[in-house]
């Protein structure tokens, strides 16, 4: 799981030239803008972000595509992408980046992600997170060791989102994914989500959380019930991946209403 940093250092450098041609940038009195890079082309940013956050904080999107999937090799495709997606977030006046999708930056481990941004940050010139960052931050809001871990994925990237949460410190008790490399539309629906969060918490030895991964999924309205059923803390991709961009943005992502961890963060 070695990153390469030669490919890297290319895409950054022609990326940071054309941060430096010149940028369009959102006036200084406007609210500070997350820019979020997302896996498909042409995502919309999801509702999730202004129903958190409905003022004191703008969202911009940008999409890198992903034909391959969400397995090992469509990441690989797919993440020469994200720096020039990055540049044009912060030409139209982006303050703080995060690149979403939680397995393309979880899947070659805690280096690579860390390497990721470091990479952002230098060719965009603005602070850099990622929505794997977003799990970690919920975790440690949640102050949680033991974990459970329900996704969207198949057994390999599951496990690479293992190993990523271990090389943070956390123990992964009990971990199973519902298959996908692609997600059929209506097949993960809250029902399948509830059920699957049950199971695996139900396998996980009274894990201190519960991780929902996956930033396709729709889970915002899955935390509150999920809490209530299994009585710990629930992550999840998209929810506290919008969290963890508005705290480091330098606005309190405390929100009442959308589960413990952001009553809490």
């Amino acid at each position: 799981m070695q990153t390469s940093r030669r490919e890297f250092v290319r895409i950054g450098g022609i990326a940071a030239a054309l941060a430096a041609a010149g940028s369009t940038c959102l006036d200084a009195d406007t609210e500070p803008a997350l820019g979020l890079i997302f896996p498909p082309l042409n995502y919309p940013v999801p509702s999730d972000a202004t129903r958190l956050y409905p003022k004191g904080v703008q969202f911009l999107g940008d999409g890198v595509g992903l034909p391959g999937g969400m397995t090992l090799q469509g990441y690989d495709e797919a993440i020469p992408r994200v720096i020039p997606a990055a540049v044009r977030l912060a030409q139209k006046g982006a303050k703080v980046i995060s690149v979403f999708g939680s397995s393309l930056t979880f899947y070659k481990g805690a280096k690579f992600n860390e390497e990721l941004m470091q990479q952002v940050t230098k060719a965009t010139g603005v602070p850099a997170t990622t929505q794997s960052n977003g799990l970690v931050d919920g975790l440690k809001v949640a102050n949680a060791k033991r974990i459970a871990v329900a996704t969207a994925y198949t057994d390999t990237v599951t496990g690479r989102l293992k190993l990523f949460l271990e090389e943070h410190g956390f123990q992964v008790t009990s971990a199973r994914g519902l298959g996908y490399e692609q997600i059929p539309e209506g097949a993960a629906t809250q029902e399948v989500l509830m059920k699957l969060g049950e199971s695996v918490y139900a396998g996980s030895n009274r894990a201190d959380a519960l991780v929902v991964s996956c930033g396709a999924l729709r889970t915002l309205d899955l935390i509150v019930p999920l809490e209530q059923r299994i009585s710990v803390l629930v992550v999840s991709s998209t929810p506290h991946g919008l969290m963890n961009g508005v705290r480091l943005l330098g606005v309190t992502p405390r929100v009442q209403g959308f589960g413990m961890v952001f009553e809490r963060a």
